[in-house]
């Protein structure tokens, strides 16, 4: 059996994180490249630093999460993007989900419904000089019309069913992918149009994450 392979002694330890998406079926070089690229730790509230390159997900602030490295990977990659693609990601929460897309697309432009997430959000964009990442504070449940049609959209909450207005924004060859379903754990959809404005849908995985809420947030 051919042992998995370790990175070398003091690689840094986005090396390590890197073999670990690679074992799970991240294999897409420009993905896996955008994940190392992205300094994790920047994102990572202060009490779980020392975690930040672990391929979990972690608690930040307004009771969200960032993701778990793996299923940012995952699906990031499944939507196939292109360096001239314009993305259009629902739920910025702490950017670094963002952050990874802007290194693979021309425009991102991503809404958040909690104004300090977006805050805190954007200050990361800029100390990582991101100037194609497009910011808004709004429902995400409305996507951002003004700037349709789409050629990517990545929805980073549980949409409750199949989130046909978030599908009208995407162009008809564009490609969609979100968590969908109401329980604890959800199925991640992935939607792609075949150029007729029919899009057909396949299940990448189970997934568990925050319900994917209309409106904005009432914050203190």
């Amino acid at each position: 059996m051919k042992r998995p392979q370790k990175p070398a002694d003091g690689a840094p330890p986005s090396a390590q994180l890197i073999l670990t998406l690679r074992t799970q079926g991240v294999t897409d070089p420009s993905v896996l490249s955008a994940v190392e690229r992205t300094p994790r730790d920047l994102f990572t509230p202060d009490l779980f630093k020392a975690r930040s390159w672990e391929d979990s997900a972690l608690p930040i602030a307004c009771g969200q999460t960032i993701s778990q490295p793996y299923i940012v990977g995952l699906m990031t990659q499944a939507l196939t993007l292109e360096p001239r693609a314009r993305v259009l990601e629902i739920g910025t929460g702490s950017g670094y989900q963002t952050a990874v897309l802007a290194r693979l697309s021309r425009l991102v432009y991503t809404v958040e419904r909690y104004r300090t997430l977006l805050r805190e959000a954007e200050a990361r964009f800029e100390t990582l000089q991101l100037t194609n990442v497009i910011t808004k504070f709004g429902d995400g449940f409305l996507g951002w019309a003004e700037q349709a049609p789409f050629d990517r959209i990545l929805v980073t909450a549980a949409a409750p069913d199949e989130p046909k207005g978030l599908l009208a924004q995407l162009k008809p060859s564009g490609v969609l992918v979100a968590p969908v379903g109401k329980g604890p754990v959800q199925k991640l959809c992935r939607y792609a149009g075949d150029g007729s404005g029919h899009f057909n849908m396949e299940v990448l995985c189970e997934v568990r994450f925050v319900p994917l809420l209309e409106g904005v947030a009432r914050e203190p």
